[in-house]
Formats: C-alpha cells, structure tokens, sequence
C-alpha cells in the first residue's frame, strides 16, 4: 500500500516545515499539510500509524496474519475474551424403576408346577414322594460336582455320590434315623475307594469335597424322608415346604420393597435385614397356622417357635449357597429350573431347615 494514500508527506518520522528550494528543514516549525495553515497544524494532534492489513487469502483459508492483529472473528482489544456458547442444559436422568431381578413369571409358573408334583405324590402314594426326593438329590449332587469340576478343578465322584444319596433317602424312609447313619458311612467309604481308581494328585481335595457333598445334599434331604413315616407325614412334609417358601418368599418380597440395611453384603448383597425380619413375621404366622389345623397335637405358640426356627435356618441355608456360589464365582447352580435357577438353588434353605423341622415337630408332638 502507497504511504501517499494516508494523505501525508512520505517522511512521517519528520517535524519541521517542508523546505523551499534550497533550504533545510526550520527548528521549532509545526508540521503543516498542503491545506492547513499553521495555527489549525498546531491544534491537530499527529495520525497514529495504523498497521497495514494484510489480504486475506483468495482461497478463504484459514488467517495466516500476525497473531495479534485483527482478523475475522477475532476480539477488538486484546483483553477482550472471546464468548464461548453456553452449555445445553443436560436434563436430569429418569428414575429408575425398581426391579426384582428375576423372571417372576417363570418363577412363579415353575413354583406352582413344582407344588402340583409335591402334592401330587404326597397324597397319592407316599412312595412316589420319596423317588421325588431320591430325584432331587441326585441332580443337585449332579450340579455341585459338575460346577467343583469347572471352577475349581476338584473332581468329586459322582457315581458313588448318586448312588449312596439315593439309597440314603430310601433307607431313611424304611428303616428311619438309623438306616440314614449307616447309609451315609457306607455312601462316605465308596468315595475313598471309587476315588482310588484316578491318580493319586488331588485325592484329598476329591474325596474331602465328595465327603461334603454326601452330607449337604443327601443326608440333609434324608429328614425330609424321615418326617413321611410319621401317621400326619403327609402333612409334617407340607408344613415344612409351606413354612420354607413362606419364609423365602417373605424375606424377598419385603426385602426388595422396603430393604435398606444389608444383612451380609460380603456373602450376599441382596439380603437386608429388613428381608429377614419380613420372613420371621411371616414364617412365625405360617407356623402357626400350620401347627393348630394341620398337624395332629399341635398348638398354635408351638408354630411361632417353629416359624422362627424355619425363618433363621432358611436364612442361613441361602448364605451358606451364596458363600459356596460366591466362592465358585457363579450366579446360579444350574439352569434346570427357569426364574430359579438349579435344583441345588431351589434347596439351598430347604436343606438345612428339613433337619430342623423335623427334631422340633418329633420334640412338640412325637415321631407319630
């Protein structure tokens, strides 16, 4: 750009009047234009030099200027900041509805099928009630040994397994608490010895955990067995499922609408006290019910002590599950049962409540 186009002299830097022919610049002159005389050249102040602005590029690329001159876009000042858009305001989540964890549809369509074939077999013929139990035992140990195998790598025998668990039922059923010991001894020898046939390594992690389950699963279950011999079996049998359920069902119902305090959150985080205290209350009621119109000689203060005893053994029996699934790192024993689960996870609070209802009801009425 030409310095003329300012309309002033090309030797900005200078301050005397222009010479005439010959002469030099005069000292103490005011600089004075071609159209302004010298007292309007006294009252203008100088012209600050302006930075000449650079074209911009043809291609509309981006400014490739001095980085503090004015470009497109840019602040006026340099201490200007440039406004920045405000944030869209982010709506507040939805509130999350509260779910039960579990298809309780197939749940319940399992739960009621399962109690048709209870009830069925109870009071047709008792001894269809006991293969029912004999069943039960031997997919359960089914279960347990097949997930030792795969998280654990502990190969407990399944044959001796099912078959001394199967012949511990019926020798409960048939020659009452003394058939179920010796049936259990025998069933604990056949595991030493089946296990002989394998390698030597890991014999005593296979025959201790075979050893476990004969007790957990089988000799638990045998109690069951034993409370069908008495006259009212039928009914001692369905005062222990009734009170089993009760109690569970309590626990869940009342711990997912109202549980706030965990009962055991390192074995089982979905337990609340407020669950527990749910299926005492119900358990206690249900066992009273039960013990004044179901089981012969019963009262009713005897079904607030037995529901009391299933609530906490029924608890502690679904810990104790946990634990061993939380051991094992699964969710679920099996898949058998839709809603539920396994079989194993269908008896994890009715095995260790059957030992318990039953030397109650023989304590509170006799063995009958």
């Amino acid at each position: 750009m030409n310095d003329s186009s300012w309309g002033a002299p090309s030797h900005a830097g200078y301050a005397g009047p222009w010479p005439t022919s010959g002469q030099g610049p005069v000292q103490g002159a005011a600089t004075a234009g071609p159209a302004y005389d010298a007292h309007e050249a006294q009252q203008t102040r100088p012209m600050p030099i302006v930075p000449e602005m650079p074209d911009l590029p043809a291609d509309g690329g981006d400014w490739a200027g001095p980085s503090d001159g004015a470009r497109p876009g840019a602040p006026l000042f340099r201490d200007e900041t440039p406004q920045e858009p405000m944030p869209a305001a982010t709506p507040p989540p939805a509130p999350q509805k509260k779910s039960a964890g579990r298809d309780l549809g197939a749940a319940i369509g399992v739960g009621v099928g399962l109690g048709a074939l209870v009830l069925v077999s109870l009071f047709v013929v008792k001894e269809v009630f006991v293969g029912v139990i004999a069943v039960a035992v031997v997919v359960g140990l089914w279960e347990l040994t097949t997930r030792l195998a795969e998280r654990k790598d502990i190969h407990a025998p399944l044959v001796p397994l099912a078959a001394g668990g199967a012949g511990m039922v019926v020798a409960g059923y048939v020659w009452g608490p003394e058939g179920a010991w010796v049936a259990m001894a025998l069933t604990a020898l056949a595991v030493l010895v089946w296990r002989m046939t394998a390698p030597p390594e890991g014999y005593l992690k296979d025959v201790t955990a075979g050893v476990f389950a004969t007790f957990y699963v089988p000799f638990l279950a045998t109690f069951v067995a034993l409370m069908l011999t008495a006259d009212d079996g039928a009914e001692r049998v369905i005062t222990f499922l009734i009170l089993t359920v009760v109690a569970d069902t309590g626990a869940y119902a009342v711990g997912w609408r109202f549980g706030k305090h965990k009962l055991a959150p390192r074995i089982s985080p979905g337990k609340t006290r407020e669950g527990l205290f749910g299926a005492v209350g119900v358990a206690m009621v249900a066992g009273a019910l039960c013990m004044q119109f179901l089981i012969d000689g019963g009262a009713w203060w005897q079904g607030l002590l037995l529901g009391l005893a299933v609530a906490v053994s029924a608890t502690l029996g679904d810990l104790g599950e946990s634990m061993i699934k939380r051991d094992l790192g699964i969710k679920d024993m099996g898949t058998l049962l839709p809603g539920h689960g396994g079989i194993m996870d269908r008896l994890d609070s009715l095995l260790p409540t059957a030992p318990v209802v039953w030397a109650l009801l023989v304590l509170f009425v006799g063995s009958g």
